[in-house]
Order: C-alpha cells, then sequence, then structure tokens
C-alpha cells in the first residue's frame, strides 16, 4: 500500500493527473497557482512534486469550479 501523502510526483506524472501542459504548471508556478516543484539529489534538472500537494491543488479547483457554477 502507498502512501500517498509521501508519494514523488515526476513532471509527466503532473502532466497527466492534470491534464495540464509543460508550459502551464510552471506558468501557474510562476504565479502562484500551483504547488512548487522541488529539486531531486544533486541535480538541478530533476524535479518532483508531492503527490499530496497535487491532490490538494487539484481539489481546491474542484471546490472552486463547483462554487463558479452555483
Amino acid at each position: 500500500m502507498t502512501n500517498h501523502a509521501l508519494e514523488i510526483l515526476r513532471l509527466n506524472d503532473v502532466i497527466a493527473i492534470t491534464k495540464l501542459s509543460r508550459s502551464s504548471i510552471y506558468a501557474r508556478i510562476q504565479q502562484g497557482e500551483f504547488p512548487k516543484q522541488f529539486t531531486l539529489g544533486q541535480n538541478a534538472r530533476s524535479v518532483g512534486w508531492l503527490r499530496s500537494d497535487v491532490d490538494s491543488w487539484i481539489g481546491e479547483q474542484s471546490k472552486t469550479r463547483i462554487t463558479a457554477l452555483t
């Protein structure tokens, strides 16, 4: 059984889960509208996101859309 709170997602996983493009993800990070990535190991090009942070962001997006519809 996987502990989703500690699961690390790579960029391709985040793209698949959120259905956002790479450029949209990084633009939203710059705007403070998406969880910030962190570096993995010594390689600054290798980054990841906590699954729990991405899941929380998705939950907030859902709440915003539901509120807008009511």
